[in-house]
């Protein structure tokens, strides 16, 4: 005998319909954006965390009316740096775990293997802990994943300045290219700046804007 139908399930099934629809865009997304995970199952991890939440966000977003279908970019972009933030479907990551990457980020560390023999000397710890004064991997990742998408968030116009700026061109050239005053550049420049912050701010503990 089966089992009666419960008035939730045809709703449940529509929620489950639809999510299934573009769940491949956020599959994609995932892992585009932590293709730099070396770990398999690491990454895998990181996707399916990244899938739930965006389970919860769809479910939220229906039930104030919303279609998720007009957000699915924004929410797999703000699920991805969510879990890369350390955010988890049950919780955050505990910034005083020394294993998590929440932490790693936070204090500015990475935790690796130690080498099974020595290049150098006979001690492999030693290697280890050679000063790296380098930009981080991960870092370069993000920026690498971040800036193109920012960049693209601006005006062509705006575009073309930053582009003057990051190749060290001085305020006044850039002013006098564009037919603006110096002063007008350095608004630019500090809009910039507090743009790309917004952008780059950590998402893991804060709700995207398409759920306010």
């Amino acid at each position: 005998m089966s089992a009666p139908a419960t008035p939730f399930a045809p709703v449940v099934d529509a929620l489950q319909a639809a999510f299934l629809a573009f769940l491949p865009r956020i599959r994609l997304h995932g892992q585009i954006y932590f293709r730099h995970v070396k770990c398999l199952v690491q990454r895998e991890d990181c996707i399916a965390e990244m899938v739930a939440i965006a389970w919860k966000w769809h479910v939220r977003l229906t039930s104030r009316g919303k279609d998720a279908r007009q957000f699915v970019g924004a929410l797999a972009d703000y699920a991805a740096r969510s879990v890369n933030g350390g955010r988890r479907l049950a919780g955050m990551e505990r910034p005083q775990d020394v294993l998590s990457g929440r932490a790693q980020r936070e204090h500015g560390f990475g935790v690796e293997r130690l080498p099974d023999f020595s290049t150098l000397s006979d001690n492999p710890l030693t290697e280890a802990l050679i000063d790296n004064t380098q930009t981080p991997v991960p870092d370069q990742v993000a920026f690498r994943n971040d800036f193109p998408v920012w960049r693209l968030s601006r005006t062509d116009r705006d575009r073309r300045v930053i582009d003057d700026l990051m190749m060290g061109e001085r305020t006044l050239d850039v002013a006098n290219k564009f037919g603006l005053s110096p002063a007008r550049i350095s608004q630019l420049r500090r809009d910039f700046q507090a743009d790309w912050l917004r952008f780059t701010a950590d998402p893991a503990e804060t709700d995207p804007p398409f759920l306010v």
